[in-house]
């Protein structure tokens, strides 16, 4: 089954949703910079050099004002047109870019390969929102991500960064790695800027799965965001499906936080499918939240199984399984976003976590993935520690050999199948490109996968 690119069935539904979205852009665009007045620790840094920045604030926050109010009339309208071609639109677009450069197809019997993988919260809220979170500048961002996702397709496949650790595959590696196979991203909410790193990473990914995500009414709260959900891939995109988590509050409950669930082809064996599974979500935020989190990982665990067993065809050799993406929580905190309710999830009976060595036991090489935006006095104080179950800083850890809180995850199992195939993990990365652009470090894996030596035998 082909993909449809778009997510409406036909070209009127498409029209009159676009028509719906233009009567709103004006409020959107007058709230947005309103938001945008916020400043982040560089704005307030540059405002100490330059003193006309207050009187810039006085002058553009009523005028922006004024344009929300005046523009309240279209927007109303908009939103009655906007509201009912919820029903009609599939919870995502897709993009097929014919490129010239296709990746091999995996042919079994032969030899093994390799998949590598990238998950990464890159933060492309509309500006007003991500100055919450120190960040800005969301156009600029968003070009500076999409260049640097791309432009390991450069360099020269060799190995990269520092290895943490004697006996581990895990590393701190600079830039993305060459050859990413799949790229994950979280918090792409922003529609403009999702478009833009459709763009970008056309040139590279034959196929691109994004706006991810239901609008409207859903049960008793308004989805105004996205899940922020994007996937890239080079291999043919068979079927995706995406399903809204029930379980939400908060401001959390204005974005359509979800599961993104794909299945992709990757080549041949005797006739039948090689393919692989990637899941990509992002969770419940707030660290009090723990029970939240919970059942959106049980319910995502439950969606990712049920849609391989709903795509899945007799004699098809699964590759891997992978489930990635934005936990919000970590495997060193005490309590809260980390407590024992998360790290003995039964997720981690069904996949696995190359960075986990059990609940509140990473491997010596893991370090965490939340940062703090200009702060630079080195990893410790950069990397944000571990927590109580309010959220606050933990003041025990003091002295602990935490190396931050780990809350971006790259999972993996193993299927049986009717040509058996070994798993090994030959690489995990820690990616710092993206400080600056982003409050999170991006995560890779490089998956090896070869026959078993028995099959190849028995061939």
């Amino acid at each position: 089954m082909v993909l449809r690119e778009s997510p409406f069935p036909n070209r009127l539904l498409s029209g009159l949703y676009s028509l719906g979205q233009y009567l709103l852009f004006p409020s959107y665009w007058a709230a947005d910079c309103l938001l945008d007045l916020r400043e982040t620790t560089a704005e307030r840094q540059q405002r100490r050099c330059c003193r006309c920045c207050p009187l810039r604030a006085l002058v553009t926050g009523p005028l922006l004002l004024l344009l929300l109010i005046l523009s309240m009339p279209s927007a109303l309208l908009g939103l009655l047109l906007w509201l009912p071609m919820q029903a009609a639109r599939r919870p995502f677009a897709y993009k097929h870019n014919m490129l010239s450069r296709h990746p091999e197809v995996w042919e079994l019997p032969g030899t093994g390969k390799v998949f590598s993988f990238v998950s990464a919260n890159v933060c492309l809220l509309p500006n007003g929102l991500a100055k919450f979170s120190n960040l800005g500048h969301m156009k600029q961002r968003a070009a500076r991500i999409g260049q640097c996702l791309t432009q390991g397709e450069f360099l020269l496949p060799t190995k990269y960064g520092a290895t943490m650790g004697e006996a581990g595959p895990g590393e701190i590696s600079v830039p993305f790695p060459p050859d990413v196979d799949f790229v994950c991203l979280q918090e792409v909410f922003d529609q403009r800027a999702g478009a833009h790193l459709c763009q970008l990473l056309s040139p590279f990914y034959e196929h691109i799965v994004y706006d991810v995500g239901t609008y409207g009414l859903q049960g008793c709260s308004l989805k105004v965001l996205n899940s922020g959900l994007f996937l890239a891939s080079r291999y043919p995109v068979l079927a995706a499906q995406y399903r809204c988590y029930p379980k939400c509050s908060g401001e959390d409950a204005l974005s359509a936080k979800g599961l993104l669930s794909v299945q992709v082809q990757l080549g041949a064996a005797h006739g039948q499918r090689i393919v692989g599974y990637l899941n990509c979500t992002h969770l419940h935020a707030p660290a009090a939240d723990a029970q939240i989190r919970c059942d959106q990982l049980t319910q995502g665990l439950f969606w990712a199984q049920l849609f391989q067993d709903t795509h899945t065809q007799r004699g098809d050799v699964i590759a891997f399984d992978v489930f990635c993406g934005d936990f919000n929580f970590d495997n060193c905190s005490s309590g809260g976003a980390g407590g024992s309710l998360e790290q003995t999830h039964e997720i981690f009976r069904h996949y696995q976590d190359p960075c986990r060595v059990g609940p509140r036991q990473d491997r010596p090489w893991a370090i965490g993935t939340p940062c703090r935006p200009l702060r630079k006095e080195g990893r410790r104080t950069y990397l944000a520690g571990p927590i109580l179950q309010d959220g606050r800083p933990d003041p025990s850890a003091a002295g602990s050999p935490w190396e931050g809180r780990r809350i971006d995850y790259i999972l993996y199992r193993e299927h049986p199948a009717p040509i058996s195939l070994t798993t090994e993990v030959e690489k995990f990365s820690f990616i710092t490109q993206l400080a600056g652009c982003s409050d999170h470090m991006a995560v890779g894996l490089r998956l090896l996968l070869n026959a078993a030596p028995q099959w190849q035998q028995q061939v």
